[in-house]
């Protein structure tokens, strides 16, 4: 009797990974981009503390006020890559950071860090903007969750990686460590920046068309984003996520030490399983969802957010090993939902906006990361000094209100 022999199926595709060939500037570019970012992340405010002569008050003020006057750069940005794509503005914001990090070297007065630290923070909106926009110049719509689910794998690897790096240079180093990974930094945005350059995306349908005059692409320009009800309805989906993502970044560490008592290694030691678990599972994770529509693999991952949450909440209750079962177990099913839901919501920001307003679409849906990343150190602090349970009971309600939306999107067929 003849055997049957199952086609071998490629280490590729059993991983996930999408085909890379003619984008591994794409790639290279976004992982330097990720190592030296996770250099400098952690030691912004630390750096001009010790290498300046102001009070550690009037560099936190500089840093706030450059971060305000960058919020609205989204908005200028959208038309840019509207008019010119989304692979020379990501080009041009990465060649702004540079010039930004190095000034880092020379600045010593209150308005010389504002200066700076504005140009950084424009870079990065400008960079983030239009990354969206690079995934589908690399990739046809079917293939982009796979990209997206790389690229965020390859962003938490480099973060990590970069501070890990930055945090032994520091360490090593004391003041001339700074130095260096800021100039290690400003030199990674120009290597990004020239591979960039040098990517020419291999998807067909990438090779941008000759912008429009400004008048016919002004005809609709923000106005029609502020009429699509769908992308509105995805920019609240997305306004509720937010707070959620930020939960590893600005809550973990002070709900470990001030609401359940525990030393901050042991937040320290989550963060660390969050990027490991990412890293591993990722795009296996997105391949396996591939076949469900967005929409609803987004409204299974506010569910399992949800779920987390629950599970924080109830950990003041606890004690012993139970607490330690309970907080990595919490973990692990964030750390499942953020690899369920990242890479499918940033597919619905591109998938749902029109590609000649892309860039405006996607400022836009910028922009209410920028709001909720605002909003939400006050407002994690102020619930959490009311009860360490009411921040989790607000962000269970915010899942639950995703899934709502999520699901009223999902019934618009794009």
């Amino acid at each position: 009797m003849p055997t049957l022999t199952l086609p071998r199926v490629p280490l590729e595709e059993r991983l996930g990974l999408p085909a890379i060939r003619g984008n591994r500037g794409l790639l290279g570019a976004a992982t330097v981009d990720s190592l030296g970012t996770g250099l400098v992340l952690a030691f912004v405010l630390v750096y001009f503390a010790v290498t300046t002569a102001l009070p550690l008050t009037a560099v936190g003020t500089a840093l706030t006020l450059a971060r305000l006057l960058a919020a609205p750069t989204a908005v200028a940005v959208g038309p840019l890559i509207d008019r010119f794509g989304a692979r020379r503005v990501a080009l041009c914001g990465n060649a702004v950071s540079a010039v930004a990090y190095a000034g880092f070297l020379v600045s010593g007065r209150f308005w010389e860090i504002v200066l700076v630290a504005w140009l950084a923070q424009v870079g990065a909106a400008g960079y983030w903007t239009s990354s969206t926009g690079l995934v589908a110049l690399a990739a046809e719509p079917d293939a982009r969750p796979r990209w997206f689910a790389l690229l965020h794998t390859l962003r938490n690897a480099g973060l990590a990686a970069g501070g890990a790096l930055g945090a032994f240079a520091v360490g090593a180093g004391g003041t001339a460590g700074l130095r260096a990974v800021v100039v290690a930094n400003a030199v990674s945005y120009v290597l990004a920046a020239a591979l960039l350059a040098r990517w020419r995306p291999a998807c067909a349908h990438a090779t941008v068309p000759p912008a429009p005059a400004l008048s016919a692409v002004d005809a609709g320009g923000y106005r029609s984003v502020l009429r699509d009800r769908r992308y509105l309805l995805l920019i609240g989906v997305n306004l509720t996520f937010v707070f959620p993502s930020l939960v590893l970044s600005l809550l973990l560490a002070v709900y470990v030490t001030e609401g359940l008592h525990r030393s901050a290694w042991i937040a320290g030691g989550l963060l660390v399983a969050n990027g490991v678990q990412v890293v591993l599972t990722q795009t296996v994770v997105t391949r396996r969802l591939a076949r469900h529509r967005p929409t609803r693999v987004v409204a299974w991952g506010a569910g399992v957010y949800a779920a987390s949450f629950a599970l924080f909440a109830a950990l003041p209750r606890v004690s012993g090993w139970m607490l330690t079962a309970g907080l990595l177990g919490a973990v692990a099913l964030y750390n499942l939902a953020e690899t369920v839901t990242t890479p499918f919501q940033e597919e619905l920001s591109v998938a749902i906006a029109p590609e000649h307003l892309r860039g405006r679409y996607l400022a836009v849906y910028q922009l209410s990361w920028t709001a909720g990343q605002t909003a939400a150190p006050g407002l994690f602090t102020l619930l959490l000094t009311g009860s360490p349970a009411l921040p989790w009971l607000f962000l269970i309600l915010l899942c639950v209100a995703a899934a709502v939306l999520v699901t009223l999107l999902g019934r618009w067929r794009f």
